[in-house]
């Protein structure tokens, strides 16, 4: 089973990177941007037939290793 997560800073912390993506966007004509904010994406493949074992599986990853719980936050999907 594939399982997708998206880890995210949480608001309220500071972006440098995406901070940097929007001032180049801005300076490539995109005037309109107000904020960009970047993050973190896996594909991950489970061996595990049942969806709810496979999404349990997953988020004992985010909060081991995937994820900074303290800056970041996690979606499952």
């Amino acid at each position: 089973m594939k399982i997708k997560i998206i880890v995210t800073l949480k608001n309220g912390v500071l972006d440098p990177q995406g901070k940097a993506i929007q001032q180049t966007l801005n300076g490539m004509g995109f005037d309109n941007i107000e904020e960009v904010r970047q993050g973190k994406y896996f594909d991950v493949e489970i061996n595990e037939k049942d969806e709810k074992k496979a999404k349990i599986k997953a988020d004992e990853m985010c909060k081991k290793l995937l994820a900074n719980l303290v800056i970041e936050d996690y979606k499952i999907i």
